[in-house]
């Protein structure tokens, strides 16, 4: 019936019926009833239209409203896109960072290199937890919260490409990953709530988009990097900077607030 094919259809009807000792009084009459705008597509480009008609933007074109929403939702957009982009260049490449850096203190083994990993992983546990206690301090809130820490993230980014030996290079990955989890304990409790509630669906989803776009690109940077220096790393600090500098310039700090 999904391809038009209604006669075998009420084929295939009779033959269950007759199979099961029962009898069917459907016909193609019956089916020919609900076609009366005639028969549809059925392709792969005309189920595609079908699905697109059904497409609307009314609540992206609500997230652009007025001057001030536009503002806040592109920025958030870029927020969500230059930590996209930053996060996973870095992390990518921190294994590969820290085997060759450990390598000239002739301590780049397999045991050390995952030791280090697992100690970095577990400093970043308690960074969720500062994050809730940081988001309620009065005025500071979200915003604060949320700025300080990318801002943080980016600088012990930058800090890491001074490191001359393995453990102070483990020291500022700790430090990386403990103020990155509070970042990103704030991000996802603060964007849901500088967008209007009937729409916070429709923006956590184009800021995820944001994320996951730019996040493509990392491995492009990555190319076209010199991965024998620590470019990478720069060019993740600077994203995660300027991510919390327009933080700062955000027009909704929604603590305290039921809703925006």
């Amino acid at each position: 019936m999904g391809r038009g094919r209604d006669e075998q259809a009420i084929s295939v009807v009779q033959e269950v019926a007759k199979r099961n000792k029962k009898s069917s009084s459907m016909t193609l009459v019956d089916l020919q009833v609900f076609d009366q705008e005639g028969q549809q597509g059925t392709n792969a480009s005309a189920a595609l239209a079908r699905k697109l008609e059904k497409l609307n933007f009314t609540h992206v074109r609500a997230l652009f409203a007025t001057k001030k929403l536009a503002y806040s939702t592109t920025l958030i957009m870029l927020v969500w896109a230059f930590i996209g982009l930053g996060y996973p260049l870095y992390n990518a490449f921190l294994p590969y960072i820290q085997a060759t850096r450990g390598a000239s203190f002739g301590d780049s083994s397999t045991y050390i290199t995952y030791r280090n990993q697992l100690i970095i992983a577990v400093l970043g546990v308690p960074g969720a937890l500062i994050g809730g206690a940081l988001v309620e301090i009065p005025r500071f809130g979200r915003k604060g919260a949320l700025s300080v820490s990318t801002v943080l993230t980016g600088v012990f980014l930058f800090a890491s490409t001074t490191a001359l030996t393995s453990n102070s290079l483990l020291g500022w990955n700790c430090a990386f990953n403990l103020t990155s989890n509070v970042m990103y304990a704030v991000l996802y409790a603060y964007t849901p709530e500088i967008f209007p509630t009937k729409d916070r669906g429709t923006g956590n989803a184009l800021t995820a988009m944001s994320n996951r776009v730019f996040g493509i690109m990392a491995p492009i940077v990555a190319i076209y990097a010199n991965l024998e220096t620590a470019a990478p790393v720069y060019v993740s600090g600077a994203l995660f900077i300027t991510a919390g500098v327009l933080v700062t310039i955000l027009p909704y700090e929604p603590r305290g607030k039921a809703s925006l």
